[in-house]
């Protein structure tokens, strides 16, 4: 019988190496970002979901990168894009590439539908954090 994988088991800067070379430093945003979404989606008993069924609080690719988005404005600023890019991360697709990631290291789950495609061109980093001041989040 073996013992339960801890995060000390996890060699989360080799998972983010492979994903395509993100800072592991942008771990705690990802994990943050994803119960942002959850609750945007499944409003307010969002956060409540967390120990129901995956399929239940499930989010897309898509619904994630927009949360990810509204997340990163009501935490950084006018410095979100700084910051996503200190960690690699330009692009929607790259979200994409470290939930895969994630995914594979057995952090995170998707349901059979779920592709890397579903990340790939939700929107463009220079317009979607540009100044976040001129659009209200949800938008």
């Amino acid at each position: 019988m073996s013992r339960p994988m801890t995060d000390q088991d996890i060699d989360i800067k080799a998972i983010f190496e492979r994903a395509g070379g993100y800072s592991p430093s942008c771990l705690p945003f990802i994990r943050d970002g994803l119960a942002h979404t959850v609750e945007m989606v499944h409003g307010q008993a969002g956060s409540a979901l967390l120990d129901l069924e995956d399929e239940q609080r499930h989010v897309s690719g898509q619904q994630l990168c927009l949360g990810l988005r509204d997340y990163a404005i009501q935490r950084y600023g006018l410095m979100s894009r700084v910051v996503l890019n200190k960690w690699g991360i330009r692009s929607t697709k790259d979200f994409g590439h470290i939930i895969f990631a994630m995914v594979e290291a057995g952090l995170m789950r998707k349901t059979e539908e779920d592709t890397l495609a579903d990340f790939d061109g939700v929107y463009d980093f220079d317009e979607a954090f540009a100044d976040p001041r001129l659009e209200p989040a949800g938008s």
